[in-house]
């Protein structure tokens, strides 16, 4: 399981207002097709959908292999009509609560992309645990995360990230800046997620950092 994350220098993705496009430059971003190139699914939730409508496909010139799988993480099912990712790609998976309209996943369903239900068992929104579950069950063992602060959070609360895969621009957005990671409800230290680098490099005007969970 890989978390993708692109932040400015203070770990921020997005302005107050919500504006992030584009924080990271090209060479950044080529560099996340590439990733997304090497893994199975990639795995977003319904707020990153609404916010900057991503395709999740690998988009580079001298690609020739299997679009990965898109699945997103949708509990009241609010996947509009107009999404880029009803565009050609990979299998389109949403999944979401069981309390939705019939007419809405068949309106989705419509559109090429499968709809399941989860159950909520890790919280009010549908369970990353399950939809993780889920997934392998569907050979997808490779998971590249492209989310906000809240499935973030969520995948590192439940230590589900094995990589973390940080770009980061020269920039500062401040402290009403979005933050790349939500409330993780620790109250001691002993409790935080850590990660060791294994590797820095410069791409292009950003930076490309590389983490693996440390054992234990």
């Amino acid at each position: 399981m890989t978390l993708k994350l692109a932040t400015s220098l203070d770990g921020r993705i997005a302005l107050g207002n919500g504006a992030s496009r584009w924080i990271t430059g090209d060479a950044a971003r080529e560099q996340v097709h590439r990733l997304r190139a090497a893994h199975d699914v990639v795995l977003t939730g319904i707020g990153t959908v609404l916010a900057d409508d991503p395709q999740l496909t690998v988009r580079l010139a001298d690609f020739d292999g299997q679009q990965p799988g898109r699945v997103v993480l949708d509990t009241r099912l609010r996947l509009p009509q107009t999404a880029k990712l009803f565009k050609p790609g990979g299998p389109l998976l949403v999944f979401c609560g069981g309390d939705v309209p019939g007419g809405t996943r068949s309106e989705i369903a419509d559109r090429g992309a499968r709809v399941e239900t989860l159950n909520r068992f890790d919280g009010p929104s549908v369970s990353l645990a399950a939809a993780i579950d889920r997934i392998r069950a569907l050979d997808g063992d490779r998971i590249l995360i492209e989310a906000g602060g809240r499935l973030a959070a969520s995948a590192l609360r439940q230590r589900v990230v094995d990589r973390i895969e940080w770009f980061r621009a020269p920039m500062v957005l401040g402290g009403d800046g979005i933050s790349v990671v939500a409330a993780l409800g620790l109250e001691r230290l002993d409790e935080a997620p850590i990660f060791s680098r294994v590797s820095i490099a410069e791409i292009g005007e950003d930076t490309h950092e590389v983490y693996v969970r440390k054992a234990g």
